[in-house]
């Protein structure tokens, strides 16, 4: 073990997901010029509001995770992961189409 606090584990798995999301961001945009698109000044705006209003949403969700788990710990977060789990794993069974859009 590491013996990492609560806020430091939260913190450390956010942390983690910036490279993934990054990498995300290039994917797409890489897409995005592959199918003949670009960008014009119609699409800056929006692109920009977007990225703004994303990054405070999730900076909110960050500190109410980590005050959630400073305060009742990982059991409860632990459960409602397995039951999501299961619930997208029957879903999957059934023949859901889930997909990412």
């Amino acid at each position: 073990t590491q013996k990492l606090t609560r806020k430091a584990a939260a913190e450390f798995s956010f942390f983690l997901a910036v490279p993934t999301m990054f990498a995300a961001t290039i994917y797409k945009l890489y897409q995005f010029y592959d199918d003949g698109n670009s960008f014009g000044s119609a699409e800056i705006p929006p692109l920009v509001i977007g990225n703004v209003l994303a990054f405070i949403i999730a900076i909110i969700a960050m500190r109410s995770f980590v005050a959630y788990l400073t305060k009742y710990g990982f059991k409860v977060f632990g459960w409602y992961r397995i039951a999501i789990g299961t619930v997208i794993i029957v879903m999957l069974a059934l023949g859901f189409d889930l997909q990412i859009v």
